[in-house]
This record gives C-alpha cells, sequence and structure tokens, in this order.
C-alpha cells in the first residue's frame, strides 16, 4: 500500500458518517468517526439477536402505527399474534426491497404486499425501516459519544446500482420522510461501496501483510460480483494513478440473490404438499411458516460443494394436520408417495424431511447457473479482456457453492473473498461517506436524450414525424443525445441545451427526458427507448420578455442524476421540478 493513501484526510464536514444497508433479506447499519474514518464500528445492532451483524429486513407495523418493530423483534411478535389470532390489525412485511428492481413499474404509490396478502403503499413500509433502522443507529452513537446531535452525522444509503434512477429517487424521498435531511444524504451503489473497502481494507486492518486483494497498484482492473439477497450487482473498476477507481463497465446484474434460492425451496414445498396447504400455513401458522424459513437459511449457510449424505430438516406438526385436512392422507410419507414429482426425491422420517446432498445443492442451481452466465457473458467485453481477479462481496457470496461453482468456471481466474464479505458494502458505505470522490470516472448505463422537435429535413427525417407547428415544418419525437450508453463521465460532469418556449406568456417550460439500451438512438419511441422524466421549469410570464430561453443541464457522473436551470437573458437560477415518480 502506498504510504500516501494512508494519510487520506476524510472529505465529511459531519463528525461522524453513518451508513444504512437496506437489504433484501438482512440489513444493518455502522459508522465511524472523521479522525479515524477507517475503523468502522459494526458491532451495534440493538433490534434483537445478530446474523453476521445484520438483523432480517422484517416490518410489522399496527394499522393505525401506533407499533412499530423491525427484525426479530417484528418476527418474534407476528408470531405470537397470529398464534393467538389477532394479527389481523397488523402488517408484516418481508423481503420487499425488490419491488423496486424493475425501475419501469416504480411509482411514488406503488403498492407493496405483506405476508398475509393486504397492500400498502411501498413508500410508507421504506420509511418505517429507514427511520427505525436511523433511530438505532443514533442511540448507539448517543451511548459511545455522548452529546452528538442530529446535524453532527452525514449519512448514507445504499442501492443495488443496477437500480435506475427512478429507483434512488424513491429512496431518498423514503429516507428524507424518515429524518434525514437532503442535504444529509449520501446514496452509495453497493458494488461502489464494496470496491472502495476492498481498497481501504489494509488501511483499516493496519496489516501489510494481509492479502488486500491484489488490486491496489494502478492500472489493476478487477470484477466485483456483490451478491446480496435479492441481487446479483456486477461491475468492473480499474484502479486509477490517482488512486481513485475507474468504472470500466456499467453495473449490471439480476435478480440472482439468495432470496431466488428460497423461492426455489418455497416452491418445492408447493408441489411436494400443495398450494393450498402452503397458503393455509401463511395464512394461519405464521409461527411456523417463518420458523421454516429460519430453518432453511441454517441449511443454506451450511451446504457443502461436494459433500455426500442427506441434509435433514424438521418441519411443523401442522403441515402434517393441513396436509390430512386437504390431501386425505393417514401420515407425511403417504404425501409423498402420491407425489409423482419428488417421491424419489425426498423421504421423511422423525419428524424430518430427508434429501440427498446432491438433489438439496439443486435448489441453488438455477440462481448460480444465471450469475456465471452473466459473468462469463461480461467477460466477452473487449474492455476487460485483461481482468484476472474476481472480488466476491455481499452475504451471498460466503455461500460455499456459489464460490466453488465461480472458481470452477473461471479457474483462470483468481478469486478473492475478502474478509467480512457479508458487512463489505455497509463499511465500504461509511469509506464512500468520507472519500466520495473515490470512484472518479463512472461508465453510463444508458444513453440520456432530451426529446426535441428540430426543423424537418426531407430525406432525413421520417416522413411520418413530420407536423406542422404554426406554419413551421418541424420533426417530432426526435431524440437529442446528451450521454451515450458506456461512455466515461466524471462526478458533476454537466450537459448543456437551451430551449425556447414556444408562448411567452406560457408559466412552465416541459422537456421530457428519456433513456436508451441503444447507443444511437434517432426517436424516443423507437424499442430499448423510454421516458425517464419530464423536467418542468417554472417560467416568470410577466410579459416583458418577447421570448424565454432556458438553458436546461443535465449533471451526471454522481449516483444520482441532478439537474439546473438558468434563464439565458437574466442569468436567474431557476428552479427544477423533475419528478420520475409521478403515478
Amino acid at each position: 500500500m502506498d504510504a500516501s493513501v494512508k494519510k487520506i484526510p476524510s472529505k465529511s464536514g459531519k463528525l461522524f458518517v453513518a451508513a444504512i444497508d437496506f437489504g433484501t433479506t438482512y440489513s444493518g447499519y455502522a459508522f465511524s468517526l472523521k479522525h479515524d474514518w477507517t475503523k468502522v464500528l459494526t458491532n451495534v445492532w440493538s433490534g434483537g439477536s445478530l446474523v453476521s451483524n445484520k438483523a432480517p429486513t422484517s416490518l410489522l407495523l399496527k394499522n393505525d402505527y401506533s407499533e412499530v418493530l423491525f427484525g426479530y423483534e417484528a418476527e418474534d411478535r407476528y408470531s405470537e399474534l397470529s398464534s393467538e389470532n389477532k394479527h389481523q390489525d397488523f402488517y408484516f412485511f418481508q423481503r420487499f426491497k425488490m419491488i423496486l428492481h424493475e425501475d419501469i413499474s416504480v411509482r411514488r404509490h406503488i403498492l407493496c404486499e405483506d405476508m398475509s396478502g393486504k397492500t400498502l403503499e411501498a413508500g410508507v413500509v421504506f420509511l418505517h425501516c429507514i427511520k427505525y433502522l436511523k433511530t438505532y443507529l443514533q442511540e448507539e452513537i448517543q451511548k459511545r459519544f455522548l452529546n452528538t446531535k442530529e446535524e453532527d452525522i452525514e449519512y448514507v444509503l445504499t442501492v443495488p446500482a443496477i437500480w435506475g434512477d427512478k429507483a434512488k429517487m424513491f429512496m431518498r424521498e423514503a429516507a428524507t420522510k424518515a429524518g434525514i435531511k437532503k442535504e444529509d444524504l449520501t446514496i452509495a451503489l453497493e458494488p461502489e461501496a464494496a470496491s472502495i473497502y476492498c481498497q481501504y481494507l489494509q488501511m483499516a486492518q493496519q496489516d501489510p501483510s494481509s492479502e488486500s486483494l491484489g488490486v491496489v497498484k494502478p492500472g489493476t482492473k478487477y470484477m466485483v460480483v456483490d451478491l446480496g439477497g435479492g441481487t446479483a450487482d456486477i461491475t468492473v473498476h480499474q484502479k486509477c494513478e490517482d488512486n481513485t477507481l475507474e468504472e470500466v463497465l456499467p453495473a449490471s446484474g439480476g435478480p440472482w440473490g439468495g432470496k431466488s434460492v428460497d423461492d426455489q425451496f418455497m416452491k418445492f414445498l408447493s408441489e411436494l404438499m400443495g398450494e393450498s396447504v402452503m397458503a393455509d400455513l401463511k395464512k394461519k401458522h405464521m409461527e411456523d411458516h417463518l420458523e421454516i424459513l429460519r430453518t432453511f437459511e441454517t441449511k443454506k449457510r451450511t451446504i457443502k460443494p461436494n459433500k455426500e449424505g442427506v441434509t435433514n430438516m424438521v418441519i411443523p406438526h401442522v403441515l402434517f394436520e393441513l396436509c390430512k385436512k386437504y390431501h386425505g392422507v393417514k401420515d407425511f410419507k403417504e404425501v409423498i408417495e402420491r407425489n409423482e414429482l419428488h417421491r424419489n426425491n425426498v423421504k421423511f422420517g422423525q419428524g424430518k424431511l430427508k434429501w440427498e446432498n446432491k438433489f438439496f445443492r439443486g435448489f441453488f442451481k438455477k440462481t448460480i447457473d444465471s450469475i456465471v452466465k452473466h459473468m462469463d457473458e461480461l467477460f466477452q467485453e473487449d474492455a476487460i479482456q485483461n481482468v484476472d481477479i474476481i472480488i466476491m462481496v455481499g452475504g451471498f457470496s460466503e455461500c460455499l457453492l456459489v464460490q466453488d461453482a465461480i472458481r470452477k468456471n473461471f479457474d483462470k481466474k483468481s478469486i478473492i473473498v475478502p474478509e467480512d464479505a457479508g458487512l463489505a458494502v455497509v463499511k465500504g458505505a461509511v469509506y464512500f461517506g468520507h472519500v466520495p470522490d473515490a470512484i472518479s470516472r463512472r461508465s453510463a448505463r444508458y444513453t440520456y436524450g432530451i426529446q426535441t422537435w428540430p426543423e424537418f429535413r426531407p430525406g432525413f427525417h421520417l416522413e411520418t414525424k413530420k407536423v406542422n407547428v404554426r406554419g413551421s415544418l418541424r420533426c417530432r419525437d426526435v431524440f437529442f443525445k446528451v450521454i451515450t450508453k458506456g461512455e466515461k463521465i466524471m462526478p458533476g460532469y454537466m450537459k448543456s441545451q437551451i430551449f425556447q418556449a414556444l408562448n411567452s406568456q406560457e408559466k412552465c417550460l416541459e422537456c421530457g427526458v428519456f433513456i436508451s439500451d441503444q447507443k444511437n438512438p434517432t426517436y424516443v419511441d423507437e424499442d430499448g427507448c423510454r421516458l425517464l422524466g419530464v423536467l418542468q421549469v417554472p417560467l416568470s410570464a410577466d410579459g416583458k420578455q418577447t421570448t424565454c430561453e432556458i438553458e436546461e443541464s443535465l449533471i451526471f457522473g454522481e449516483t444520482e442524476l441532478r439537474f439546473k436551470a438558468k434563464d439565458v437573458y437574466t442569468g436567474v437560477q431557476r428552479e427544477v421540478i423533475f419528478d420520475l415518480l409521478k403515478d
């Protein structure tokens, strides 16, 4: 490690940087002091028992919000309510973060379904989770450092890099409503945070002999494979001469986290016992349903790649009672014997389901195959032909089956799973709050452009796009490109365009901002193009100006897209409204 790196000062204007890692399966937080920023405190969860220093992303809400619980406390309380049939006045949410995965469907009032099928606005669910984590975080800081004030803390909230701009805005709004001031909040991209953590790991350990990934030399490229509960988030970084990181490829991935393994297991149980049985279990016996999930989570973490033998799993007695009710069987063995699909794959004895380990590992196959296939496709890209290092981070990366598959499929690469891989994101997010310029260049995920109506050019523009606007022939729906997909952009990179209001008395100038999966789209209604949102710039129609020209600027290169608008004639900065979440 270069000696100069050890002297990097925190660039935060606050005494503390605190990160909230809002995960699909588990959530947690961490913080550090400005003067000793590489010493990150993570063993600080006060909301019940710990799993890898985190708590389950489970939320219990009473209908009137008079009772709010998170983590294991929420699970235990809801189990208690369900067993006493007193849960009707409560919502119970688990593993709901993936509702924001498909960016095109994200809206401000999107609904989130709880475990019983009831719905509530997702914004309410997210804000209560963030608020709960924030409250415990503040209490922990107060306990350790007396007289700490709210204004002493800068917050960092993590999101998957493969999420779109709408999902990021949704999370920012939820955090703001949860009590975090807009100016005190930074959004961090999960694989970036993990990559930063890996770069500064040696600093934190103060141990030059420890394995620090071998990627600290300028010019080295490496792939970051961030595997969480919900998503696989993959990107490629290069170390620059100034010790910052450059994104070589835009983040990509899919819904291939630990939850997708759980989904395969629950699908198996539904096939074995019937959907009616599993639905009844979930509706009337929540305590037993949660116990099945917890038990599977334990088995999921201990299964090994090549170990022969059998995996046993205790199942609640109520499952047999439900099978007896719905299928008229005399015992659970009969349930298996009647099932043509799985009678050769599973056995039952002494209250336990028993699988050959080879079959049990099959629950992971679809998820792992998807991860490996996507990584293989990325390695076909010219830009990363010389990448020889793969860094695996995130809770699901600790799964030995995943590690084994990646090592076997990429046996010529150096595979590194750093210490505390499951905490790499939350710790790295703290580092990012202290050194926000650690990522010096990002790669545009999409082509960004603005909808324009230029003068119609015969033979160049489509005839079907020709329109007459007050005697002038115009071409509608033209995609005016601002940023090209894959383009390298530095934080704060600004692109501006001047727009003129067609009527000087207009109260608002509107401009549609579009994104495209193609590098050179021509029209905004082509395949792969979609409306990101509409920029709205309020105008002062005082009648003194015959024309009104506004310079609209889009600011790229950061974790979130920003905008500015300026009156060309007066130089006055205009307010910009860019609501991506409007229904």
